[in-house]
């Protein structure tokens, strides 16, 4: 063999030999299959766990309940949000687990009955989110409460019809969160008829942050309307919040908003 080719082929041999890899998969949670006997059927929960837990530690963890918690839809960016603002030299949040509750059918559980005839149209399986609501109250939470490491501290983030449901939560079962994230809610549906209902007075309610983007008259409008219901009847351990973001839309608002949202609470806690 000719040297330079010798040279050649021992200088590919160094190359290939000289890069070992390695790969592991990457973790930052789990995923559980629930079975519902409420919504008779099977949930997945995507739950992210903050950096050092350990199910036997003393340390208590409030958890983020997350709508609309799919792998490929808000479970990966909110997570990472929450792992960047309890980063120590952030501080802006606890540590905290995220509960991301992957949907099968938001249109069904999102919702409650409604009496406009192109919501009929438009969502025909419409109509469920008491039962959903049921679910979350009397399955999900113990679940997780029994499970996790977790503190009394437990805070819900929705968005459209999500923030309907955080919405309809926050005015008729608002003992279940003490924090309520809600993002450019549709409050749109059934002519706005959660916008007359009166809500109960709760007293554990700690802040609620509402939040909206250049998305339109009717969503804007709504979004401000429910602030001002909740700011005319907040009690005095309640901070409530609205943001408006003309650069962000229906689309992204929610990754920005959340971050505003994240540091409003830490300032309040």
């Amino acid at each position: 063999m000719k040297p330079f080719l010798f040279l050649f082929f021992l200088n590919i041999l160094i190359v290939c030999y000289g890069q070992s890899t390695s790969k592991s998969d990457l973790v930052i949670g789990e995923t559980i299959e629930l079975q519902s006997q409420i919504l008779d059927e099977t949930r997945v929960l995507n739950i992210y766990l903050p950096q050092g837990y350990h199910p036997d530690s003393l340390m208590k963890y409030p958890v983020i309940y997350l709508l609309d918690g799919s792998i490929n839809e808000d479970f990966i960016h909110v997570a990472g949000l929450t792992q960047f603002a309890s980063f120590p030299w952030i501080n802006m949040l606890e540590p905290s687990i995220v509960v991301g509750i992957a949907n099968i059918d938001r249109k069904k559980d999102f919702t409650y009955p409604t009496n406009n005839e192109q919501d009929l149209k438009d969502f025909p399986t419409t109509g469920h989110s008491q039962k959903f609501i049921d679910f979350i109250e009397k399955e999900l939470q113990p679940f997780i409460d029994k499970n996790y490491s977790c503190s009394t501290e437990k805070t819900i983030i929705g968005q459209s019809l999500g923030g309907l449901l955080a919405t309809e939560i926050l005015f008729k079962r608002p003992e279940l969160f003490n924090n309520y994230i809600i993002v450019s809610p549709s409050l749109w549906w059934d002519d706005e008829s959660l916008l007359t209902y009166k809500p109960e007075e709760n007293t554990t309610i700690k802040n609620i942050y509402i939040a909206v983007g250049a998305e339109g008259e009717v969503m804007e409008r709504v979004a401000k309307e429910l602030f001002d219901k909740l700011k005319a009847i907040q009690s005095d351990n309640t901070s409530v919040y609205f943001e408006y973001f003309k650069e962000q839309n229906h689309g992204d608002v929610l990754h920005l908003a959340l971050y505003k949202a994240f540091e409003l609470l830490d300032k309040n806690q």
